[in-house]
């Protein structure tokens, strides 16, 4: 357990080839203000699996790797439990997501992990 009294959460399993990236974007798109999440259901019953993108639209490479750190430990710190085995999501996150409250992150991935069209 770290210094903080709360137990650690393991990440959720990374997609790593590009091919696994083009692959989720045949699937369904939820589009948020924050961030676009694309789903593809694998038709398995293993892990969910994820993958994070920020666009040169967004910055230089410190502004984007600051918004994929943000992705990444909402992920895990609020929403890896509303992920669904056997399905991949690509998170695109966008600028705005510096600007907000790191709780509102959290809240919306979580929301946008859960919805079902």
């Amino acid at each position: 357990m770290p210094e903080t009294g709360k137990p650690r959460q393991a990440a959720p399993a990374r997609l790593r080839k590009r091919a696994e990236f083009l692959a989720v974007r045949r699937g369904e798109k939820r589009r948020g203000r924050l961030f676009l999440v694309e789903v593809l259901d694998r038709g398995d019953s293993d892990a969910a699996r994820v993958g994070f993108t920020v666009t040169k639209k967004v910055g230089n490479a410190v502004v984007r790797n600051r918004v994929r750190r943000r992705l990444k430990e909402a992920l895990r710190v609020i929403a890896a439990g509303d992920m669904q085995r056997g399905t991949d999501y690509v998170i695109v996150g966008r600028e705005e997501l510096l600007s907000v409250p790191f709780a509102d992150i959290g809240t919306e991935l979580s929301r946008r992990l859960r919805s079902k069209r």
